[in-house]
C-alpha cells in the first residue's frame, strides 16, 4: 500500500512540473512561427501589406526550373506579335492555351521598331508592351528573344536597314565598337520598358535570351559578354539571361557563356535523339543548372519561293514532343503559330554562296499546329494537345472553332497608271554610279535605276551586263525622240540567283537612249555567313564591256508594315487614277512587250453594313509577280508563277463596312481577264513547283 502511494505521488508531483513547464513554454512556442508556415509564406504569398518584402522567383537549381517553389515544366510556344494583327492577339494566344501551352516565346525586331534612326514605334503591331501584358492576363509566362539578331525568317534577322548605309562599314553581330554603340542605345530604350514585366516584378517575363544561335555564326565572346553587361545594367541581376544554339559541341563551345551567370538552352532537328544532347547540355552549364530545354521544337519549317509548301507529320511531330516530355524535359513550339509576313519584312537564305539566294513566302505558316488564319481543327493540333494534356499541371480549356472565313467573290481591276508615267512623284538622287538602296535611303521595296547611252547602229545590238544585282532587275529601254515620246520597251530580267548579260535590241534613235532598271528588294539574308545583305545594283554597270555612268535612282514610296499611308504617294495616285476612272477613258494592257511594263490596278468591293466582316484570302492566280494593298495595308508579296503561295490571307481587321479598295501593283504580266478573287482558304499548289518537299 505504502509503495502504491508513494508511487501515486511520484505521479502527482510530475504532472504537477509538466503543468508548470507547459504554462511557462507554451506561450514562448506561440511566439515562434513553424518552419513549414515560414516556407510557405516565403514561396506562396504574394507581396502583401503583411509581407511587403515578397519578391516573386522564377529560378533554376537540382537541373529543374521552380517556379515559386514548384517545379515547372516549359511547356511552351513561339507566337511573334509582328505577324499578328494586334485584333487577333487574344484569339492567338487562346488558341495556344488550349493547346496546352504555358509559356510564349516571342522574338523582339529591331527594324520594327527602329524602321529609321532614331525613329523608334511601340505602337499598333509594334506595341509590345501590351502584347506582354495580354500574356500576363491570359496566364501566360513569357521567354523574351530581344536579340540584337533574332533570325526568325525575318527580314536582315531583326537588324535595321539603315546600318548597312553606315561608313565604315559596320561589323554586324561582334564587338565591334560602333556596332555596340548602336545596340547600347537600342537597348536602352528596349530594356527599360520590359524592366516592369520581369517576373521578380510582377510581371510575366522569365527567362530573356542573348543574341540567337550565335554559335552557328561566330566565336566572339567579347560580344556575347558585352551583351550579357548591357542586359544586367538594365534587367538586374535576378533575371536568367539564356542563349540557344544547335544541339553540337561546335556550336556550343562558340555560342554558350560558360558558368552560371547565363543559361545554355539548345535546338535541334526534330527527329534527333534529344536526352543525349540534354547530356551535352549540361557541359555549358554549372553543375545542377541545367534543365533539359529545347528552346525551339520544330513543328513544321519554312518555304521558299519555288518550293513545294513544307509539311511534317503530325503524329511523327507529336511523338518526337512526348519523349522530351515524359523525362520532364522542357520544349518550346517553333512556331506554335507561324502568322503572315506582312508588308516587305520576309527574310531569305542562301545555299552553297551568295548567289544561291532563296526568299521567304509571305505565309509564314510554318505547317503549326495554329495555322497562318488562327485554324487548328488540324491533324497536328490534335496530336499535339493530345500529347501535352498528359503532362499539363491544369486542365486544358475547350478548343474554340475556327474563325469564319468568307468568299467575297470577284473583283475587277482597273488599270489606273504605268510605273513610267509616275516618277515624277518620287524622290530622286543622283550618281556618277549606281549606289544601294540603304545608301539612298531606300530600305524596302523597289529603287528605279535610270540613265542614258549613245545609239549604235548595227544589227548585233549591244550587251548589258550587271555583275551583282540584288536582288532581282527588270531591264527596259526606251527612245525619247520617237513617236511614242520615249515608251519604255521590255528587254529583259537579271536575276541575283541566275545572273546572265542581256542583248539590247538595235534601236535606230536620234538621242540619246535611255536606260531603266528596276530593282526589287526580295527580303534581306537572316541567316548564315552572307547577312550583311545590301540591295540594289552593287556593282558597275557594262554596255559592250564599258562602264555606264551619269545615274538617277527614284525610290518607289510603296506603304510597308506598320507605316502611315499619308507618306505613300504612290499609293494615293493609284487610288486616284481609280478613283476617277469613270471619267475617263480605261487604260487598257497592251499585248508584246507592253504585258511587261510595272503598272498599278485598283478595284474595290464592298460589305454591308449588317454583314459582319470575315477573314479572307485573296487570289492572285493568273497575275505574275508584285504586291497588293487592301485600305492601305500591304499584305504583302505575290509571285503564283513561282509558286507555291496563290492566295494571300487578308485578316478581317484590315477590312470595313462599305467600300474596300484593292490596289495591285504588277511587275509583269496581270491577269487577262483583270481580276482577282476573295475565298475562303489558303493555297499552295502554284508554280512550277520542282524542289522537293521539305518532310521531316
Amino acid at each position: 500500500m505504502a509503495r502504491r502511494r508513494s508511487t501515486r505521488l511520484t505521479l502527482l508531483f510530475f504532472l504537477f512540473l509538466s503543468l508548470i513547464a507547459f504554462g511557462v513554454l507554451v506561450p514562448v512556442f506561440a511566439l515562434l512561427p513553424s518552419l513549414s508556415q515560414s516556407h510557405n509564406d516565403q514561396q506562396h504569398h504574394p507581396r502583401t501589406k503583411r509581407n511587403p518584402d515578397y519578391v516573386r522567383k522564377f529560378e533554376i537549381s537540382e537541373d529543374r526550373f521552380w517556379k515559386e517553389g514548384q517545379p515547372f515544366q516549359i511547356i511552351g510556344g513561339d507566337l511573334h506579335y509582328f505577324r499578328v494583327l494586334p485584333e487577333y492577339w487574344e484569339d492567338r494566344l487562346l488558341r495556344a492555351k488550349a493547346l496546352g501551352l504555358n509559356t510564349i516565346q516571342t522574338y523582339v525586331p529591331w527594324n520594327l521598331h527602329e524602321p529609321r534612326a532614331g525613329t523608334l514605334n511601340f505602337e499598333g503591331i509594334a506595341d509590345l508592351v501590351s502584347f506582354l501584358k495580354l500574356c500576363q492576363k491570359l496566364g501566360f509566362v513569357v521567354m523574351l528573344r530581344p536579340g540584337p539578331y533574332i533570325c526568325g525568317e525575318w527580314d536582315l534577322g531583326g537588324f535595321p536597314a539603315w546600318l548597312l548605309a553606315i561608313k565604315p562599314a559596320l561589323r554586324l553581330r561582334s564587338s565591334d565598337p560602333s556596332f555596340l554603340q548602336l545596340v547600347e542605345r537600342w537597348w536602352g530604350s528596349l530594356l527599360p520598358k520590359i524592366a516592369p514585366l520581369l517576373y521578380g516584378n510582377g510581371g510575366p517575363i522569365i527567362m530573356v535570351q542573348i543574341e540567337n544561335e550565335y554559335g552557328s555564326y561566330g566565336n566572339d565572346k567579347a560580344y556575347l559578354r558585352h551583351l550579357v553587361s548591357v542586359a544586367r545594367k538594365y534587367l538586374g541581376d535576378d533575371v536568367i539571361l539564356y542563349t540557344t544554339d544547335g544541339g553540337s559541341r561546335e556550336t556550343l563551345e562558340k555560342g554558350t557563356i560558360r558558368g552560371d551567370a547565363v543559361f545554355s538552352a539548345v535546338d535541334f532537328t526534330t527527329g534527333d535523339r534529344p536526352w543525349p544532347i540534354f547530356e551535352l547540355q549540361k557541359e555549358f552549364n554549372a553543375p545542377g543548372k541545367s534543365p533539359p530545354l529545347s528552346s525551339e521544337f520544330y513543328t513544321g519549317w519554312l518555304t521558299h519561293w519555288g518550293e513545294k509548301n513544307a509539311q511534317t507529320d503530325a503524329d511523327f511531330t507529336a511523338a518526337e514532343l512526348k519523349r522530351i516530355l515524359e523525362r520532364n524535359g522542357s520544349a518550346v513550339l517553333y512556331m506554335a503559330h507561324g502568322g503572315t509576313n506582312f508588308g516587305f519584312y520576309n527574310g531569305a537564305n542562301t545555299g552553297s554562296n551568295e548567289s544561291d539566294y532563296k526568299p521567304d513566302l509571305t505565309s509564314y505558316d510554318y505547317d503549326a499546329p495554329i495555322r497562318e488564319s488562327g485554324d487548328v481543327s488540324n491533324a497536328k493540333f490534335k496530336a499535339l494537345r493530345k500529347v501535352i494534356e498528359q503532362y499539363s499541371s491544369e486542365s486544358l480549356p475547350s478548343v474554340p472553332s475556327d474563325i469564319e472565313k468568307k468568299r467575297y467573290g470577284s473583283i475587277h481591276v482597273s488599270k489606273t497608271g504605268n510605273l513610267f508615267d509616275m516618277i515624277h512623284d518620287f524622290d530622286v538622287v543622283e550618281s556618277e554610279n549606281p549606289i544601294t538602296m540603304e545608301s539612298v535611303g531606300q530600305m524596302f521595296g523597289f529603287l528605279l535605276y535610270i540613265t542614258e547611252y549613245a545609239a549604235k547602229d548595227y544589227d548585233s545590238g549591244n550587251i548589258v551586263s550587271i555583275p551583282k544585282v540584288h536582288d532581282r532587275a527588270q531591264v527596259f529601254i526606251s527612245c525619247p525622240s520617237q513617236d511614242s515620246h520615249g515608251k519604255p520597251t521590255y528587254v529583259g530580267t537579271f536575276e541575283r540567283w541566275s545572273n546572265r548579260p542581256l542583248t539590247l535590241p538595235n534601236t535606230k534613235c536620234l538621242s540619246k537612249i535611255s536606260l531603266y532598271v528596276l530593282v526589287e528588294n526580295m527580303g534581306r539574308l537572316n541567316y548564315g555567313p552572307y547577312i550583311f545583305d545590301r540591295k540594289g545594283i552593287l556593282s558597275s554597270v557594262y554596255l559592250d564591256g564599258r562602264v555606264l555612268h551619269g545615274w538617277k535612282m527614284y525610290s518607289l514610296p510603296l506603304i510597308n508594315l506598320n507605316e502611315n499611308p499619308n507618306i505613300n504617294p504612290i499609293i494615293q495616285t493609284a487610288y486616284s487614277g481609280f478613283i476617277t476612272m469613270p471619267t475617263r477613258k480605261k487604260l487598257k494592257p497592251k499585248s508584246g512587250n507592253d504585258s511587261n511594263e510595272p503598272a498599278f490596278y485598283a478595284g474595290k468591293f464592298s460589305i454591308s453594313e449588317q454583314d459582319k466582316i470575315k477573314d479572307t484570302f485573296i487570289s492572285l492566280s493568273g497575275w505574275g509577280k508584285g504586291i497588293v494593298t487592301i485600305n492601305d495595308f500591304n499584305i504583302g508579296r505575290f509571285w503564283p508563277l513561282k509558286g507555291p503561295q496563290c492566295n494571300l490571307y487578308v485578316p478581317a481587321p484590315v477590312l470595313k463596312h462599305g467600300e474596300n479598295i484593292v490596289v495591285i501593283f504588277e511587275l509583269q504580266s496581270p491577269n487577262p481577264e483583270l481580276v482577282v478573287h476573295l475565298v475562303d482558304q489558303p493555297d499552295f499548289t502554284c508554280g512550277p513547283s520542282k524542289s522537293n518537299l521539305h518532310q521531316l
